[in-house]
């Protein structure tokens, strides 16, 4: 009986340990994004527009915009980063949102080649940014902020 509640017992510590390692990498994950939401799209624009600005050639008001959503968002997930537990439907609205631009952008791609660069440029950077979010997101939670797998 005792050999049984030890396992249950390392069991349950190597969970807690497992998940605050997870979440400690969300943390990261969150802050790193967040970063280059703010302050890394603008220059990968210019050093490579043919991967990852849209409308090329003079000034762009889309771009403009895109740029300012994803600063905002970015200022979010910096937020999110001290907390990531009261912050699930931020993170959870990123992969998806991530998911939706991503493929949107990925089939204009294909069928415009004069933007085939995107599928090597911002469409697999916003899908790794989804996979990322996605692995590291605990599943559950309930509004005490615990998670439940």
């Amino acid at each position: 009986m005792a050999s049984t509640e030890a396992k249950a017992i390392e069991s349950e510590f190597n969970r807690i340990i497992e998940t605050s390692q997870r979440l400690m990498a969300l943390r990261l994950a969150l802050f790193a994004v967040g970063i280059i939401f703010i302050a890394g799209l603008y220059p990968l624009t210019v050093i490579w527009p043919s991967g990852w600005a849209w409308h090329m050639g003079g000034q762009s008001m889309y771009l403009e915009m895109i740029l300012g959503v994803y600063a905002t968002l970015g200022v979010f997930l910096l937020l999110a980063a001290r907390n990531p537990l009261q912050h699930l439907s931020l993170i959870w609205f990123t992969v998806w949102s991530s998911i939706a631009h991503g493929g949107i952008m990925a089939a204009q791609a294909v069928v415009y080649p004069e933007h085939q660069a995107h599928l090597f440029g911002d469409v697999p950077a916003l899908l790794l940014v989804a996979v990322a979010l996605a692995t590291l997101t605990p599943q559950g939670g309930n509004r005490h902020g615990q998670v439940s797998d």
